[in-house]
């Protein structure tokens, strides 16, 4: 599926894979140089998908966001420090693994071996996280703050062991698509 092909009836089908995981999805417009200042207000709830399509935030209703829009964020950043603090918690993503960075992005626990029935709808969670990827062009740059091994990391074969939090939470991990238009977070958060 092409960029022209992508809808927002498919769209909204593919993050259809985040589902059955405390995942948060959400495409923004970018308007700064520093794309961390982006990735900051769609942390703190002030953007919306600039095609109105679907967005997925399983905090939405809950209780500890009317005390603070953030969370489960823990922080934000706001100044050039911030930034840089940021900047460091995160490596760039080999194009080749995003794919299945996005599908153990919609496993609870993060690891598709212990995943029930991941065998059988491995095909389908990589069809609609393809689906996903096809809303970012060539020219995308992709960071996370999983850690992993090896050059090129295949998500559902390597389960995700060490991450850089971004949240009050002791354990998530996430990803950063960014290009010149627009940035997306994609983050699965583990309150356990």
């Amino acid at each position: 599926m092409s960029i022209t092909e992508l809808t927002a009836q498919a769209w909204s089908d593919a993050l259809e894979l985040y589902r059955y995981s405390y995942t948060f999805a959400c495409v923004a417009r970018r308007e700064h140089e520093e794309w961390w200042l982006d990735a900051a207000a769609i942390m703190r709830r002030q953007t919306a998908d600039p095609r109105g399509w679907l967005s997925v935030d399983p905090d939405e209703d809950e209780f500890e966001r009317r005390d603070d829009p953030l969370f489960p964020f823990l922080e934000a950043p706001s100044t050039p420090a911030d930034v840089e603090r940021f900047r460091r918690r995160v490596t760039a993503v080999p194009p080749c693994s995003v794919a299945s960075l996005l599908v153990l992005l919609g496993i609870p626990g993060l690891d598709a071996a212990r995943a029930p029935g991941f065998a059988q709808q491995r095909s389908e969670m990589e069809r609609r996280a393809h689906v996903v990827l096809s809303r970012f062009p060539e020219a995308t740059r992709f960071y996370s703050n999983a850690g992993w091994k090896g050059e090129h990391p295949d998500f559902c074969e390597q389960p995700i062991r060490a991450t850089t939090p971004f949240s009050r939470y002791g354990w998530d991990a996430g990803l950063i698509a960014v290009n010149e238009a627009e940035i997306a977070m994609l983050w699965h958060f583990d309150p356990t």
